[in-house]
């Protein structure tokens, strides 16, 4: 990624019982490591609550905080269920901060389909992945999950 972007949304993950999923903390982590390079001047951590509390936007915002990222800076979307809502709901946010240029957030075999629906909702959208961090296992399982998943989303925003 060049170049500065208004905002980063970055795509949740599960909230485990005793707190945020490595997932969820790695992905936030890499967005406040993209606001502290001065690469995105406002962080939208996105997703609601599943099986434990907090919501997965509220639970990034934390770690977003605990990362030395003003408060100013951070803007949660704390009703999200999963890609496509991640991204509609973080709309209205990036409309009120006068966000134009956006990064998706989200692990590298989920950018391809969280890009698409980001540009279908007519984003001037870039992605960004953290590296490292997962256990090659973990990666295969999201790759091949993302292969009928992208297809499905082909489908639900055809236009």
């Amino acid at each position: 990624m060049t170049g500065r972007h208004d905002a980063a949304v970055i795509l949740g993950a599960a909230v485990w019982e005793n707190g945020p999923s490595p997932t969820l903390r790695r992905r936030t982590l890499h967005g406040a490591a993209l606001y502290h390079a001065g690469q995105v001047a406002h962080l939208v951590p996105s997703g609601g609550l599943g099986k434990h509390p907090p919501c997965e936007g509220e639970a990034m915002r934390q770690l977003l905080l605990e990362a030395g990222v003003p408060d100013h800076a951070v803007h949660p979307e704390t009703t999200s269920r999963n890609t496509l809502e991640n991204i509609r709901l973080a709309l209205p946010i990036l409309e009120r901060i006068g966000a134009e240029r956006v990064v998706i957030v989200t692990d590298a075999p989920h950018l391809p389909r969280a890009l698409l629906v980001a540009r279908r909702l007519g984003l001037k959208a870039r992605g960004s992945a953290p590296r490292g961090g997962q256990k090659r296992s973990a990666q295969l399982r999201l790759a091949l999950r993302e292969v009928p998943a992208y297809a499905a989303y082909l489908w639900r925003l055809r236009r």
